[in-house]
């Protein structure tokens, strides 16, 4: 069963900045707490990052997968879906950068499916964990490079 959810978050630095930020895959290690190894597989015409696979800490272990970026509605939204993954049978979403008055309104739309069998509120307690620290993270993150 799919586990879908929606949080956002409100940044204080840019829609610019904070997209950029969430787009730069390489430094992701410097800042998201539960990534233990990120690899750029492939990357499009313009040299964004395309296919990223990752290696994160997730349920007490470790857990791969590999995510295809879509640029196409950029810098206003940047979307993605796993096309692999050991834990995950499907890991899609896609960050909304919209500008607010104080900032930029982040909200992190994200549907995950465990391959694994797990009991609904552990899935659902999960995906509002990974939305929440990633939200906070990438809020951190992006209002320190805009100091």
């Amino acid at each position: 069963m799919t586990q879908r959810a929606t949080e956002s978050i409100l940044v204080h630095a840019p829609p610019e900045v904070v997209y950029g930020v969430a787009t730069a895959f390489e430094h992701y290690l410097d800042w998201v707490s539960e990534l233990k190894k990120i690899e750029v597989l492939e990357r499009d015409a313009a040299g964004r990052p395309l296919e990223v696979v990752f290696r994160a800490a997730a349920f007490g272990r470790s857990t791969t997968y590999t995510l295809l970026y879509d640029y196409s509605r950029a810098p206003e939204i940047l979307a993605w879906h796993q096309i692999k993954g050991d834990v995950t049978a499907e890991l899609n979403g896609q960050y909304r950068f919209e500008p607010a008055p104080e900032g930029t309104l982040l909200t992190y739309d994200l549907e995950v499916e465990l391959s694994v069998p797990i009991p609904a509120f552990v899935r659902s307690r999960a995906a509002s964990r990974i939305q929440s620290q990633a939200l906070r993270e990438l809020k951190a993150q992006a209002e320190a490079a805009n100091e």
